[in-house]
């Protein structure tokens, strides 16, 4: 049995994605063009890591990027074969996954360098880590400005191989901020300081489409691959959306003049009404605030969604259609019609309630069914 809500996966559109990411690197000045790590963090952003991350392998991407070494060992355990980057600490990490995986770890403190360089003794090899450099964001990473006094026992110790430094940026997406381009300069002088050939990366998707000038020898998207632009910025690349989510009206029932609607019963209409009821709610990852701000789409249309998101269903108006019946598609999230407004998108959903499309895929819940087309 199939519950009503459900996300569809179009992993045709996201190798398209992927594909029209390399184009648009191919316009760099340099020849050279930077290969691309796919970040599939957070359950490649609730899309799915394991079929994902195999689709992305199968379009070329160079190399994947996990948030922790759990997330790698479900990657490898899928079949992925590809170089996995594991972007989070490791200072309270059991490292066993490293090796037992062949993860690439992210060494950004004297703590983890120490802790790998002892596991990899242990096991007499040499583990290949990519060193992250703290340029301004304030989280991981070796201090940009304190390099010479905390790196150089890093760089010598015999069981570490450095195959890569990069940073993060804190201000991609905010174009009128002067952080981003003081983070570059930062990065460049800082990475020549490691070593003058070391390959680098720093460019997010907000990155990646605002300045060439840090593309550097690979490029790290992640919401761009789902089909989703960073707001507030904008882009030629042509992307399709990689999800969906829908469901179906399981009740119709009409509201007389004054009746409430939901918990709270914060909502209530002046006039005769009709409702219709989608299971969908705050367990399927549904935000609250979507309450009098959000819409789904029946019949081709925009109907809004009033009173309050519970756990499992939500409740919509449905007044102005004609003879709505159980079993209707809800389009939470996608298309309905041919039409530019017969369409919700991430991006304006997340606008709608003050958040950022990030969080609206991430927190699509585990108890949907992924469906892969």
């Amino acid at each position: 049995m199939i519950r009503s809500t459900v996300a569809r996966v179009d992993l045709a559109a996201l190798q398209s994605n992927f594909r029209a990411i390399q184009q648009f690197l191919a316009s760099a000045p340099d020849p050279s063009r930077p290969a691309v790590i796919a970040v599939v963090k957070a359950n490649a952003y609730g899309h799915g890591s394991e079929r994902v991350a195999l689709a992305l392998e199968q379009a070329g991407a160079t190399m994947l990027a996990c948030a922790d070494i759990e997330e790698g060992i479900v990657l490898r355990r899928a079949g992925v074969t590809c170089p996995i980057l594991v972007f989070g600490a490791l200072s309270v990490s059991d490292l066993d996954g490293l090796f037992d995986y062949a993860l690439t770890p992210t060494i950004s403190t004297p703590s983890a360098a120490r802790a790998v360089q002892t596991s990899a003794a242990k096991r007499q090899t040499v583990c290949a880590y990519h060193l992250k450099i703290d340029t301004g964001m304030n989280r991981l990473g070796f201090r940009h400005d304190n390099l010479r006094r905390t790196l150089p026992s890093v760089l010598s110790s015999p069981n570490l191989r450095l195959e890569a430094v990069y940073t993060h940026f804190a201000t991609a997406d905010d174009p009128g901020h002067t952080l981003f381009n003081e983070q570059r300069l930062r990065f460049e002088e800082a990475s020549k300081n490691v070593e003058p050939n070391v390959r680098r990366h720093a460019a997010n998707s907000a990155a990646l489409l605002r300045d060439s000038r840090v593309w550097y020898d690979f490029v790290r998207p992640g919401l761009l691959l789902y089909g989703i632009v960073p707001p507030p910025l904008a882009s030629t690349i042509p992307l399709k959306p990689v999800m969906s989510l829908t469901s179906r009206v399981v009740a119709v029932k009409g509201l007389r003049p004054g009746e409430a609607v939901g918990y709270g019963s914060r909502f209530s209409s002046s006039a005769p009404a009709t409702i219709a009821v989608v299971p969908a709610g705050y367990a399927d990852g549904l935000d609250l605030r979507l309450e009098g701000r959000g819409h789904v789409l029946i019949r081709g249309r925009r109907v809004p969604i009033i009173g309050a998101v519970s756990m499992d269903m939500m409740t919509v108006d449905v007044t102005t259609l004609d003879d709505v019946q159980p079993g209707d598609e809800a389009v939470i999230i996608g298309r309905q019609g041919s039409e530019s407004w017969q369409q919700i998108d991430v991006r304006e959903m997340a606008a709608a309630i003050g958040t950022i499309p990030y969080e609206i895929v991430c927190r699509v819940g585990a108890r949907i069914e992924r469906q892969y087309v």
